[in-house]
């Protein structure tokens, strides 16, 4: 077949259109373009001094070698922490003993009457965490919330409930309209210690509020974000402190709020404010957006040391909810 003849301008032309076409693919006007990622796996997972992931949405890479084996002398345990975390096929994997690895109060106590046993603890997380528009509530036999590194369970609420009267009152009970919360009143006493934890009857120590010797045993301080849980839909789980701008990993260090407040309406169900004052039971408090830091789950999307892109993360913090009773990620 006899090809046309071409003159050279018509040459010159169809050169130009042809490094035009050329040029347009290389910025991405093609959909048949490709990029390569380099796969997380290929990435070699830092010690716990260098716990920091690029991957944005993925925590492998982020304490998945933590092995705690620490023996507890305090006289309510005798007994040997054993934690270690594993990550492996997009799974963050726990198996715990449950017994914490800083000293604890006097188990059994007038409040309290359990001893502190070896549990049989197995969980675990996703590595890829999604955040979703959705709050889930767990807690009690709703399902855990999550564990502390040292295998202890968080457990923010209690099973003590009042019914409308408030003179049927039960710590155990768990039939009444009203939840009797664990911390930050003072109508009843579940025993707490000071690291604001006590034990089930199944004698499972377990936090409701800040793990404040763990906390010190990782060096937590104001200087410092510590990084010491892992909640159920996988998102790590700070202490008390976060960036007072949440993007910011250069502004100054401080002391995270929830943004819940007393309920300013009072229920007529309510049982007596002059026996039970406002705050003994969880529906004294209600969410209020941007009365503190935190969303209604405790968390919030922002950039951390082992996190420097950013990530959604809850808090344990001194105001309620102390931990979150709520998870939104998937799970």
């Amino acid at each position: 077949m006899k090809l046309p003849t071409m003159s050279s301008a018509q040459m010159s032309a169809l050169l130009l259109s042809l490094l035009l076409a050329g040029s347009l693919t290389a910025c991405g006007g093609s959909d048949s373009s490709t990029i390569e990622e380099t796969p997380a796996d290929d990435t070699s997972s830092p010690d716990d001094s260098d716990d920091t992931v690029i991957a944005e949405g993925s925590t492998d890479g982020v304490l998945c070698d933590y092995i705690n084996s620490t023996y507890n002398e305090s006289a309510s345990v005798y007994n040997t922490s054993n934690s270690e975390w594993s990550c492996e096929d997009g799974i963050r994997d726990l198996v715990a003993n449950g017994i914490p690895d800083h000293a604890v109060g006097q188990f059994p106590n007038a409040n309290n009457p359990n001893y502190i046993y070896e549990q049989d603890i197995s969980a675990n997380f996703t590595l890829m965490p999604t955040q979703t528009d959705t709050a889930t509530t767990l807690g009690g036999p709703r399902g855990t919330l999550g564990y502390v590194l040292n295998g202890v369970k968080i457990d923010a609420s209690t099973a003590g409930t009042c019914d409308d009267s408030g003179d049927d009152c039960s710590m155990i009970g768990n039939e009444g309209n009203w939840n009797i919360e664990a911390l930050g009143q003072s109508s009843f006493n579940f025993g707490t210690d000071d690291n604001n934890a006590h034990v089930q009857p199944t004698g499972e120590y377990h936090y409701h509020g800040m793990p404040e010797g763990f906390v010190t045993l990782k060096g937590g301080s104001n200087s410092s974000m510590t990084l010491i849980a892992w909640a159920a839909d996988g998102f790590p789980i700070y202490a008390r402190y976060g960036y007072s701008s949440a993007d910011d990993s250069s502004s100054a260090l401080k002391s995270i709020a929830g943004s819940y407040q007393l309920v300013t309406t009072v229920s007529s169900s309510r049982p007596s404010t002059d026996i039970y004052p406002l705050g003994t039971f969880s529906q004294d408090w209600e969410y209020v957006a941007g009365s503190g830091d935190l969303d209604e789950c405790n968390g919030r999307v922002g950039v951390t040391p082992e996190f420097p892109e950013g990530i959604y993360h809850y808090y344990a913090t001194d105001s309620y909810p102390f931990f979150q009773r709520c998870v939104k990620g998937e799970i």
